[in-house]
């Protein structure tokens, strides 16, 4: 099984921006993940096999020190220009989505807005409108993440004593490590970003989500992780799911197991690698 996802830099309007591509499949998925998932947020279901059929595109939405605009500064309309962007270099005329969280939104944008590049869409835990706790989690998590960890080990063990964390295993949290390096390395600003998430949260929160979604007439699917949340993570995500979907013009629902981070991994990432791949050949 090949999960290999070669990295690669493009200029795009005007930025440098950093994506992976597995270069194999037939059928292209571009995955959009969250505005606090890292680099590797689908790297669970990578494993579970989603690259065996598809093509899997993945664009550094968070700068993460490589591309040279993160996500935080700017709007959801900018990231839609880079996202066109980034279809063209790689010269994919259309294009599926599969997107987590803040991904999934701005999958549902691009939906609406640019129905001639997007072909079927795959919202990961993300409706139209925001939690209303959200304000209050990220607040703990900026309070958490400014600390300076000695190592990556003092970090997770910390990490392991908020509430609902017994659903996170080793595996899961590894892929949290690459961020904590580079905050040792002095290589990011985890207040700064997390500060900026709540700006960009709330203008998230004040956009017309109802009349965008009514206007998304591909073929789409919600999948929904249904257990409690890690208090701490940000929340864009399943608050109002079944409302999202029956605006919707032809979106069906799937519930998972997991939260709004641990559905990408274990029986959570089974179930929507099995779900995603029966929605594609559909």
């Amino acid at each position: 099984m090949n999960h290999s996802l070669e990295s690669h830099f493009i200029e795009t309007n005007d930025i440098k921006m950093h994506y992976r591509d597995s270069k194999n499949g037939d059928s292209p998925i571009l995955f959009l993940h969250g505005l606090t998932a890292n680099a590797h947020a689908f790297d669970g279901l990578i494993e579970e096999g989603i690259v065996e059929n598809h093509r899997l595109i993945i664009p550094d939405m968070r700068g993460r020190g490589e591309s040279e605009r993160p996500a935080f500064g700017y709007s959801i309309a900018d990231h839609a220009e880079d996202i066109l962007g980034l279809l063209d270099h790689v010269q994919l005329k259309k294009i599926s989505i599969a997107g987590h969280s803040f991904g999934g939104l701005l999958g549902l944008y691009m939906a609406a807005n640019y129905p001639d590049r997007i072909d079927k869409l795959c919202i990961l835990d993300a409706a139209a409108q925001m939690n209303p706790r959200t304000p209050e989690m990220l607040a703990f998590a900026v309070g958490r993440l400014d600390k300076k960890y000695e190592s990556f080990a003092e970090y997770i063990n910390e990490v392991k004593q908020a509430p609902y964390m017994d659903k996170w295993d080793d595996v899961m949290l590894s892929y949290y490590k690459a961020d904590v390096m580079k905050t040792e390395e002095g290589g990011v600003t985890p207040r700064s970003n997390l500060a900026n998430i709540i700006a960009v949260s709330m203008g998230v929160a004040q956009i017309p989500w109802e009349e965008i979604i009514e206007k998304v007439a591909q073929k789409s699917i919600l999948m929904n992780g249904l257990d409690a949340y890690t208090l701490g993570e940000p929340l864009l995500p399943d608050y109002k799911a079944m409302e999202t979907v029956e605006r919707m013009q032809n979106c069906t629902y799937m519930a998972t197991d997991g939260n709004h981070q641990t559905m990408l991994y274990g029986n959570g990432a089974k179930q929507i690698v099995r779900g995603l791949k029966d929605f594609m050949i559909e």
